[in-house]
């Protein structure tokens, strides 16, 4: 099969029961995308399967031939970070870093969301064209990912920068 990674195309043979998260790491050696949980439950897995942000360890590399994956390897690089790696960086959004590349996919995914104007359940005003990225907006719009050490604050803040300076 072939998959679209990173803007590449990618052959590879796998099993068809092949999560796209085992078929990213063991396959094609994208080592950005962490295996936490392996139930759907932690976020350390989150890549952009069409711009949306998808748990990688909850669906088959199979299903995805004719999509678009970005993994964290494929949101910037060393000399050009994108704006979230950027800001997490500048604003010390991660501690150990097992959960920052899904952090940040997240991030720049759900995003995309408030930008579309989809509601969340923290969304005060559902009918209104624009979503108020408040701090609570944010942390229920990101509760899918789980950081074990607690660098929320600062993961808050780095997506408020983004959000606010429109860069995303």
């Amino acid at each position: 099969m072939a998959l679209r990674v990173n803007d590449e195309v990618r052959r590879l043979e796998v099993d068809p029961r092949t999560s796209l998260l085992d078929a990213l790491r063991e396959h094609l050696h994208l080592s950005g995308t962490k295996k936490g949980c392996d139930h759907g439950q932690c976020g350390a897995c989150t890549v952009l399967i069409n711009g949306r942000r998808v748990n990688s360890c909850l669906t088959l590399a199979v299903m995805h031939e004719d999509d678009e994956i970005v993994t964290i390897e494929g949101l910037g690089d060393l000399d050009s970070l994108h704006a979230m790696q950027r800001s997490f960086v500048e604003r010390d959004g991660f501690q150990c870093g097992y959960c920052t590349p899904g952090q940040i996919c997240s991030a720049v995914g759900m995003l995309a969301e408030v930008g579309a104007g989809w509601p969340s359940h923290a969304t005060a005003d559902v009918a209104s064209p624009r979503i108020a990225l408040t701090d609570e907006e944010i942390r229920e719009r990101m509760s899918g990912n789980i950081c074990r050490c607690a660098a929320y604050p600062n993961i808050v803040a780095a997506i408020r920068a983004v959000a606010k300076a429109g860069t995303q």
